[in-house]
């Protein structure tokens, strides 16, 4: 079961972490300010939908962690932004193998992140 107190703490800590104010986070999230207001205050538990509007605007945020206190904020699997903005010329081929089979593919994405496909 999810302690209100220490939820409130830790969405204290996201929005302080983003320097947001409370409205600039809830307009973020696309939740209305008196939803950030009760939470915080401990008046009302957040929903699913709240919670997954927070990890869908902020994908620094582990659910674990927001839920349980446990892992850790922000994620530090995120690579920079600066790496995936990295090089656009053309990745050649390496010619001089005879029989290659893929080893693994990384997909990396405008906002960052990235996925990684092994074989």
């Amino acid at each position: 079961m999810i302690n209100n107190t220490e939820f409130a703490k830790r969405l204290q800590k996201v929005i302080d972490f983003y320097e947001e104010t409370a409205s600039g986070f809830a307009e973020k999230i696309g939740v209305q300010r008196s939803s950030i207001s009760h939470i915080l205050s401990g008046r009302n538990k957040p929903s699913l939908d709240f919670v997954m509007k927070v990890l869908h605007s902020y994908p620094e945020v582990e659910l674990y962690w927001l839920m349980n206190g446990k892992g850790e904020f922000p994620k530090k699997e995120k690579i920079s932004p600066n790496i995936a903005k990295a090089s656009k010329e053309p990745i050649t081929e390496n010619s001089s193998e005879t029989s290659s089979e893929i080893e693994k593919i990384i997909i990396f994405y405008k906002d960052g992140s990235f996925k990684s496909y092994q074989n």
